[in-house]
């Protein structure tokens, strides 16, 4: 009887402390809410049980031993969107075993999923979240087709079960025509509508068909409530694509999107959201001729919602950057902070999940050293489902190992 009062005094004491630990509270903090309530100055946030439980001012301690970050005015932000990416899916693209984010039939299978090979021990996790952001899009490639293949929303904490959200498709058109088009604009939207109606009412026997079995079913569960992601830049591309989604009733997407300012007004009425680089501004090739560097401002100005993407996978923590020059470039301020935050949860139904400060949601949270959108600021605190991560990865690690603490010549002169 001794011995079992002393195993539930343990068990009460272990279950207490880890009660404490998920308690943090943020004082004095700038808090960006990305909701109606906008911007609140000197404001409080309590995290409690892994979500946020109270915001405003002078928030009284709770009664648990909590984890008290005082902010001092810094800003406090919701976990930032990595945009679409290979994290997880890929760590060196150059070694083959690596990099699972690419299928090389020349074969037309939007069934192709990169999630079951998702790895959330990546060397690059870490890298990434500990510079402010809190989930991403993993993305496919399905290279000499037209369908790359379906991704999901997954959250960076590093667990095998942290994906979030519906599956999205993926579909490149564009001056990267598929081996299996003849190298033709014109014959990828021909096989495409081959391809929807293949999934409506399956070829018979004597037909030649496109896709497998599986493939019909997949592009039918996309054309039924799914959200497919077009990579397409230039304006006349998009326009065939807000028609080849209207006429299918595809929940579209737009990634890339160099030359979308040029059709701004069309897709603000048919209401589809541009997932866009700001950065992008040069003639590379014939379908960015278009490209400038005040796309984003011209495009939120027509009403179009607007997504940050296009870091890739190694440079994912570019983001803000990328969002920070749209703000100079004519992008409101709280517009480019949207573009990192609410606007992409919003655009892929995650919004209960990532996004916004709120309450009874989960912490998803960071605090900045400055302004979030400027490249001298850091991400200092960094929150994914109401635990505090540690600010360390492999690159940190090297780092404190190798670099002399106080050298007697400059860091220039070290060999490292």
């Amino acid at each position: 009887m001794k011995l079992l009062c002393i195993l539930l005094l343990a068990l009460t004491f272990t279950f207490g402390a880890t009660a404490q630990a998920q308690n943090i509270l943020i004082r004095a903090a700038t808090v960006h809410t990305m909701t109606k309530s906008g911007t609140l100055e000197d404001t409080d946030v309590l995290v409690s049980a892994g979500k946020i439980r109270k915001i405003g001012k002078n928030i009284k301690t709770p009664p648990h031993a909590a984890s008290i970050i005082d902010a001092k005015g810094k800003q406090l932000t919701p976990g930032f969107f990595a945009g679409i990416n290979s994290l997880g899916i890929s760590e060196v693209p150059a070694v083959g075993e690596s990099n699972d984010s690419s299928l090389s039939l020349a074969e037309m299978r939007p069934e192709f999923d990169v999630v079951p090979a998702y790895n959330p021990n990546s060397s690059l996790l870490p890298i990434t979240r500990i510079e402010g952001y809190t989930f991403s899009l993993l993305g496919a490639d399905a290279k000499g087709s037209i369908f790359s293949g379906q991704g999901r929303m997954v959250v960076l904490d590093g667990g095998y079960e942290s994906f979030i959200g519906s599956s999205v498709l993926f579909i490149n058109v564009g001056r990267d025509t598929s081996v299996l088009t003849g190298s033709s604009r014109a014959g990828q939207w021909m096989l495409l509508n081959q391809a929807v109606q293949e999934a409506e009412v399956p070829p018979s026997a004597a037909d030649s068909a496109l896709l497998t079995r599986t493939g019909r079913s997949t592009l039918a569960r996309y054309m039924d409530s799914g959200t497919v992601v077009f990579d397409v830049d230039r304006a006349s591309d998009i326009l065939e694509t807000l028609r080849f989604a209207d006429r299918h009733g595809l929940k579209a997407v737009i990634s890339g999107g160099a030359e979308a300012w040029m059709v701004a007004e069309q897709l603000a009425a048919a209401k589809v959201p541009v997932m866009l680089d700001p950065l992008s501004n040069l003639p590379g090739n014939f379908d960015l001729l278009g490209a400038r560097l005040d796309n984003a401002a011209i495009l939120e100005a027509a009403g179009v919602t607007l997504a940050v993407s296009g870091a890739g996978t190694h440079n994912a923590r570019k983001q803000r950057q990328m969002a920070g020059n749209a703000v100079s470039y004519g992008l409101p301020h709280a517009a480019g902070i949207a573009a990192l935050t609410s606007n992409p949860a919003r655009i892929f139904g995650i919004e209960d999940q990532q996004g916004s400060i709120r309450r009874n949601k989960p912490a998803n949270l960071v605090v900045w050293s400055g302004d979030p959108l400027e490249v001298t600021s850091v991400a200092e605190i960094v929150i994914i489902n109401g635990e505090m991560i540690p600010m360390e990865s492999r690159q940190t690690r090297l780092r404190d190992r190798y670099l002399p603490e106080n050298p007697v010549m400059p860091r220039a002169y070290i060999k490292p």
